[in-house]
């Protein structure tokens, strides 16, 4: 009932913004990357990151955009961390020289938001000949991930904190083609349908995380056969699980807010 501007089960409402949400969190210390942050969503996810302490590097496809929404977050929070880098999730080629470049840095990783996307284009090919809508909004952000989910790995290991990714996604996910995701027909011109087209882009975003999550989950099994000792680990295996929740919830309600909030200055 978030719509109607009622609290849901978050605590949060429509009109909620994302610095209501972050309100007590304190992410110094902690490296972000934003795709797409030059503008809509990403650029405010990027403020309130920065807002929060967080260092944050902008992925943007239009420097001279990123430069301005850089100057603004500088110019609102001089004490902020904030740095641009060219990144077209379009291009194969742009993402992995934006993996490179970061990587070579030697910076460290917590946050990876997944956010640039097109919406509702008419039928393209990308640089790489592939649907420019799935090119840009998943395969993009796939390799993306792909690249650098093992500085994220490091950095986790490193900081004893784990980190996040996050694909920003739609409810357009619903209303993709009958079959869901076309791969044997991601480039048929004839059959293409724009929103479908931009739904099977987002889909593909969802399942990605499922994945993801999977994958990267860490399992804890217990192979000690002493109940004391046994009795120790389930605890502390607990007290970790309940930190690692309220850090995801934290997480997640900011970004979701960033998109409550952008919303709410646009459109409202």
């Amino acid at each position: 009932m978030w719509l109607f501007k009622r609290k849901g089960p978050s605590g949060f409402s429509s009109s909620s913004t994302a610095e209501e949400v972050a309100n007590g969190i304190n992410g110094s210390g902690l490296t972000a990357i934003v795709t797409g942050a030059s503008s809509g969503i990403g650029s405010e996810t990027a403020r309130v990151l920065a807002l929060r302490g967080v260092n944050v590097t902008m992925g943007v496809r239009n420097m001279v955009a990123g430069k301005q929404v850089k100057e603004a977050i500088l110019k609102e929070i001089p004490s902020a961390k904030v740095d641009t880098m060219e990144l077209d999730l379009s291009s194969l080629t742009s993402v992995r020289k934006f993996a490179s470049e970061f990587t070579s840095s030697g910076r460290p990783l917590n946050l990876l938001v997944n956010n640039a996307g097109v919406m509702a284009t008419p039928f393209t090919l990308s640089k790489d000949n592939i649907e420019l809508q799935f090119a840009t909004n998943h395969l993009g952000h796939f390799l993306l991930t792909h690249l650098l989910v093992e500085t994220m790995k490091k950095t986790a290991r490193e900081m004893k904190r784990e980190g996040r990714i996050v694909n920003v996604s739609s409810v357009a996910h619903r209303f993709t083609y009958s079959e869901g995701i076309r791969f044997n027909k991601l480039n048929d011109k004839e059959g293409y349908n724009s929103w479908a087209a931009y739904g099977q882009s987002k889909l593909a975003n969802i399942l990605h995380a499922n994945e993801l999550a999977r994958r990267l989950k860490i399992h804890a099994p217990f192979h000690d056969h002493d109940p004391k000792t046994k009795k120790k680990k389930e605890r502390r295996r607990r007290r970790r699980s309940r930190r690692n929740d309220t850090h995801i919830q934290s997480h997640l309600k900011l970004v979701h807010l960033s998109i409550l909030s952008y919303w709410n200055r646009f459109f409202i």
